[in-house]
């Protein structure tokens, strides 16, 4: 009896694991629909506050960065992060020093390869995205949230 249900729930589910990797792709493709979602409100939010958007989903080996932005005549980068819900902090307690670091380093190297980046002031911005049960959204924008040291 206990292989039959055996054979039954391996023919209704498929192979070992698929199921688990069938969850895990289908997870990694929301989270993906979401951040770009996330960020798409963050740079839809700054524009309304007269930032120009500049760049997005800048990758090199050393990172991504999220936006790029001229705030005046201060070259914003900014990180936009997105959680559910505010627990431990919300999405801006999520950019940890970690990830800092990672965001300077990208910033070095598109720095480097951009001279007219070099002519302005910068600063690192972050930007949580939290969720609501309505369907609404909180924006948190900090302004110089972290400096290169």
């Amino acid at each position: 009896m206990a292989s039959y249900c055996h054979e039954q729930a391996a023919f209704l589910c498929g192979p070992p694991g698929l199921a688990a990797r069938t969850l895990l792709r289908v997870s990694t493709q929301l989270n993906i629909a979401r951040g770009s979602a996330s960020e798409l409100l963050a740079a839809r939010h700054l524009q309304s506050h007269g930032v120009e958007i500049l760049a997005r989903n800048l990758r090199c080996r050393a990172g991504e960065l999220d936006l790029v932005c001229l705030d005046g005549p201060v070259l914003a980068i900014v990180e936009v992060r997105q959680r559910i819900r505010g627990d431990f902090g919300g999405a801006v307690a999520s950019v940890n020093h970690a990830k800092q670091r990672k965001i300077i380093r990208a910033t070095q190297f598109f720095w480097q390869r951009t001279p007219s980046w070099r002519a302005c002031r910068m600063r690192f911005d972050v930007i949580g995205v939290e969720g609501l049960p309505d369907g609404t959204h909180l924006i948190h924008w900090i302004k110089d949230a972290f400096r290169a040291t």
